[in-house]
């Protein structure tokens, strides 16, 4: 059983449409939306293709029209933007979003998967890295033999405690210096993290065409060109508890 796992989207339909990977599941771990020019394109072909998908917190904050506050990085890049998925979406997309759940279960043969787009603990919001004592931590009673997880646009395939934890990375908004779209096949026991180049410049003349402010058609220019974004503010320190301090 071959599976393909993809994230954080972002509108980013070129690099959605670049993932040409021949599969029997295909999964989606959420944000398919605010940033890039396309967002419909994206959430009509999860709609179709996905046999499993959750909500992510861009996805959970179009769909119920929540408007966002910042003036830098990717806060002002979502609160431009997300005015543009709401004209873009039509109501059987918004709705479809608006019934993805946070978590997803399922089996695989003998293998219990376990969906979510942040962290078992915080499904739409938490800032999870490569890091397995924090992850040890968000695995207690956790009754799954793959986690699959999303929100940090950063790929990784973590062993903690016999349970395993896959990060496909970002499709549409990679944020590790690397512009081609980040994805995962899952094919029995292997789990491959891969990449592939797209055509960049048309996004970028999607984007140009867009009513977006010109700052922002500047900052998604470099972002895409670049696989970041650099005017971004750091991003949140996940020990924000004191069960999670040093």
């Amino acid at each position: 059983m071959r599976i393909l796992v993809v994230s954080d989207i972002h509108g980013n339909w070129p690099a959605l449409a670049a993932i040409d990977e021949p599969h029997d599941i295909c999964l989606c771990l959420g944000d398919l939306v605010d940033y890039g020019p396309d967002p419909a394109a994206c959430v009509r072909w999860a709609m179709t293709y996905a046999r499993y998908a959750i909500r992510g917190n861009h996805d959970h904050g179009a769909a119920h029209g929540v408007e966002i506050k910042g003036e830098s990085g990717y806060r002002y890049l979502t609160r431009v933007s997300r005015r543009l998925v709401w004209d873009a979406l039509g109501p059987d997309e918004r709705r479809w979003l608006l019934q993805l759940p946070l978590m997803q279960r399922f089996n695989v043969g003998n293998k219990r998967f376990l969906m979510v787009h942040a962290t078992p603990r915080d499904p739409l919001d938490e800032y999870l890295k490569h890091n397995p004592k924090l992850w040890a931590k968000r695995l207690k009673n956790i009754e799954a033999d793959i986690v699959l997880v999303g929100h940090s646009h950063m790929q990784y395939n973590l062993s903690v405690n016999g349970t395993v934890v896959v990060n496909p990375g970002s499709v549409g908004q990679p944020r590790d210096g690397d512009p081609r779209a980040a994805y995962a096949i899952i094919d029995c026991s292997k789990i491959e993290l891969k990449r592939v180049a797209y055509p960049i410049e048309q996004v970028i003349a999607r984007v140009a065409a867009s009513p977006l402010p010109e700052r922002a058609k500047d900052l998604l220019r470099h972002s895409f060109r670049l696989g970041r974004l650099t005017d971004a503010e750091p991003e949140p320190d996940p020990d924000l508890d004191s069960e999670d301090a040093e």
